[in-house]
């Protein structure tokens, strides 16, 4: 009886468990085998890859590269053991509603946002949980690295001059007015003759205010004459390059521009911001905030490495 149940016993397959082969460990973390399959098969997808942590490198850098590969996951794996350390990991219901968020910002339904990931080769569970690991790594960007970067209007002027090398800091910005005599009333040389002899009634102590009043053939004019405010630049540049040696009170003799014959006062004058930083300086502190985030992201990473505990086994 012994011997027939050890011959079944010997005669009956043997299911050994499949025990999945331990690459890495980063702390308490496992980066298995299969983490290289499915991050292979992700590489093949859109946004499905962190391109934070390839630092400037492109996606296709990792396929078929397992040393890239492994750099990767590792990161990954540190990334995740410090969502955990800092209490940062989020809950379905917080992916549910970045759902409905990003379906009402490109203003389709939740179930057509869906249909569009999907026809990119991106299953729903493939999705979320990518999903809710990047809302878990913002979360720790943010409270790690971000919140700690400042870049000041100074770092973004002085990217600005280091690429612009023709510009300057600051700009002249003035204040003007003028009696303008047209060459349409009579010609030019009649308007020309008009202005000199306003100019001598100037030269002898009248006031450019009253001789504005009295003269001025401009057809928009205003009070006094006055022209109002330009930055460098922005002007006629006759009329720039005549008062730009003046100082405030002082005027101008006549000078000719394409519309015709001026005396300019210059009413105003004093340093201000170059309008054309002013214009680019949110993208560069975009860029230069990006480019340290970059950076910073490299060195925390390293730093941390350098604390944890990471074994390889190949």
């Amino acid at each position: 009886m012994i011997n027939i149940l050890l011959s079944l016993f010997l005669a009956a397959p043997v299911h050994a468990e499949v025990v999945e082969k331990t690459v890495a460990i980063v702390n308490s973390e496992l980066v298995l085998e299969s983490d290289f399959k499915e991050l292979e098969k992700k590489i093949g997808k859109p946004g499905l890859i962190d391109e934070a942590l390839l630092f400037d490198k492109p996606v296709s850098s990792l396929k078929g590269n397992r040393k890239a590969q492994l750099d990767y996951l590792i990161n990954e794996k540190l990334l995740q053991s410090e969502v955990k350390r800092l209490n940062l990991t989020v809950t379905k219901d917080r992916v549910e509603a970045e759902i409905k968020d990003k379906a009402k910002r490109n203003n389709v339904s939740e179930a057509e946002l869906m249909n569009i990931i999907k026809s990119q080769g991106i299953s729903a569970d493939e999705y979320k949980a990518f999903l809710k690991e990047s809302i878990e790594k913002q979360n720790l960007m943010d409270s790690e690295i971000i919140s700690k970067l400042r870049i000041s209007d100074e770092d973004a002027l002085n990217e600005y001059l280091k690429t612009n090398p023709n510009s300057r800091s600051s700009i002249d910005e003035f204040s003007v007015a003028h009696i303008f005599f047209s060459p349409k009333k009579g010609g030019a040389e009649a308007a020309m003759k008009r202005a000199d002899t306003t100019l001598g009634k100037l030269r002898s102590g009248e006031s450019f205010e009253t001789l504005a009043q009295q003269f001025s053939e401009d057809p928009n004019f205003s009070s006094g004459g006055n022209l109002g405010t330009f930055k460098s630049g922005e002007f006629l540049p006759e009329i720039e390059s005549a008062i730009s040696n003046l100082k405030v009170g002082e005027t101008t003799p006549v000078v000719k521009s394409r519309m015709g014959f001026h005396i300019v006062k210059l009413t105003g004058k004093k340093l201000t911001t170059d309008p054309k930083f002013e214009k680019a300086k949110d993208r560069i502190k975009a860029q230069l905030l990006e480019s340290s985030f970059k950076r910073q992201l490299k060195s925390w990473l390293q730093s941390k490495r350098d604390e944890s505990f990471v074994r390889i086994n190949e």
